[in-house]
């Protein structure tokens, strides 16, 4: 019975639990200068107790690794936290901001602080201004579109508000003064020249031969009168290739140019200065005593043009592009074969393109002549001229000699 009476009060004893240290990130040093409550240096990796965080008042710990920093001085406030965003997107809000202050100090634990904050004005929408008249129409006959507009101005919009819904133009179908437009002419292919008027070239105007086309391509419209085609019906020309008639004398073909010279000094060549070149042709069929051959614009018997002499002259030089490919050779032969070539040119001095003859007040061009020698950087290892040859692909079979 003793030993019973001694388990009673032992059974009926609470168990006490120590209660759990709260778990925090410590830091070394407390920025609260300019109310920017930061904590930095952390202390190790992991949480540590509170109290063992808060041994040294100086220091500071979060709850969590992002929260906000509180400081291990009894009763003392903590930094503020970073003022929160503004309360309205646009136009004049608040902002807040708060601190809290460490365990062992009397009266509130939580302080707070609010402060206006302004951001750009608000969008505040227009009105749209009463339409403008239509506009005249856009054709004077037949049917097209007229216009009309309004702004976005009454009133107008403020801080990139809009007019709401709607449009600034509008268009709308209309009819000319006339129902109908007239259509103009057009003119259709030339026909064939005619029969030439003569059969040799005189010593008259030379025989001319006509061609004539037709204003139907289309027709002027008739109601309401469409304008008429512009231009001639019919055209004359003379008759190309006409040899001169027996008995009357006419200009034979010009002879070949002359070497580019320069009178008094000989040859010029590989230098700017200008020379001369001279060709001639006879009167042809002219008798004794007879009427001179008819003057032309190109002169009489001889004919002088100015010069830069560049034959056999080292010039810089370009490739050419490649040339169109040639024709099968052979034609009937075993494997024909096609080439095109790049040739490599000169390029020519900058020489000045025209001169002023004396007594003149004309420029005339000044030509190159002869050949030069161009350098070109090597191609394939070609300097003057790259040959490329390829087999023609299925080539027809040759005809039989007896075949046409």
């Amino acid at each position: 019975m003793a030993l019973a009476g001694l388990l009673v009060p032992l059974l009926c004893t609470a168990v006490v639990v120590p209660a759990a240290p709260t778990p925090v990130w410590c830091f070394a040093r407390l920025e609260e200068e300019g109310g920017g409550g930061a904590c930095t240096e952390q202390l190790g990796d992991e949480p540590v107790p509170l109290d063992d965080c808060c041994l040294n008042p100086a220091y500071g710990y979060k709850l969590r690794p992002h929260s906000h920093c509180h400081t291990c001085r009894q009763g003392a406030w903590g930094p503020w936290a970073p003022w929160s965003s503004c309360s309205v997107t646009c136009g004049e809000g608040t902002q807040r901001r708060g601190r809290s202050r460490s365990p062992g100090g009397g009266g509130d634990r939580r302080e707070w602080e609010l402060r206006v904050c302004h951001l750009p004005c608000c969008p505040e929408p227009g009105g749209w201004s009463p339409w403008a008249p239509w506009a005249g129409c856009s054709v004077s006959c037949g049917e097209g579109t007229e216009g009309r507009s309004r702004n976005c101005a009454d009133p107008a919009p403020r801080c990139g508000g809009g007019c709401g819904p709607g449009v600034a133009q509008e268009t709308r179908k209309c009819q000319g003064k006339t129902p109908t437009c007239p259509v103009g002419g057009a003119w259709g292919s030339w026909g064939p020249w005619g029969a030439c008027a003569g059969t040799c070239r005189g010593a008259g105007p030379t025989p001319g031969r006509s061609r004539s086309r037709r204003c139907d391509s289309p027709p002027p419209s008739v109601e309401p009168p469409g304008p008429a085609c512009p231009g001639a019906e019919t055209e004359t020309a003379p008759c190309p290739g006409l040899r001169p008639c027996p008995g009357v004398e006419h200009w034979g073909p010009w002879g070949a140019w002359t070497s580019c010279e320069r009178r008094l000094w000989g040859p010029v060549s590989c230098e700017p200065a200008v020379g001369q070149q001279r060709r001639t042709r006879e009167c042809v069929g002219r008798r004794p005593g007879g009427p001179p051959c008819p003057m032309e614009p190109g002169g009489g018997t001889i004919q002088l043009r100015p010069c830069y002499n560049v034959k056999n002259c080292l010039l810089p030089g370009n490739w050419s592009d490649w040339s169109p490919w040639g024709l099968c050779t052979p034609p009937c032969g075993a494997s024909p074969t096609r080439s095109r070539t790049r040739e490599c040119q000169p390029i020519y001095p900058a020489y000045p393109p025209t001169m002023t003859p004396v007594g003149s007040s004309v420029p005339i061009n000044v030509t190159f002549w002869g050949v030069a020698r161009p350098r070109c950087a090597p191609l394939e290892g070609q300097l003057l001229r790259l040959v490329e040859t390829r087999p023609c692909l299925h080539v027809l079979p040759c005809p039989h000699p007896d075949e046409d």
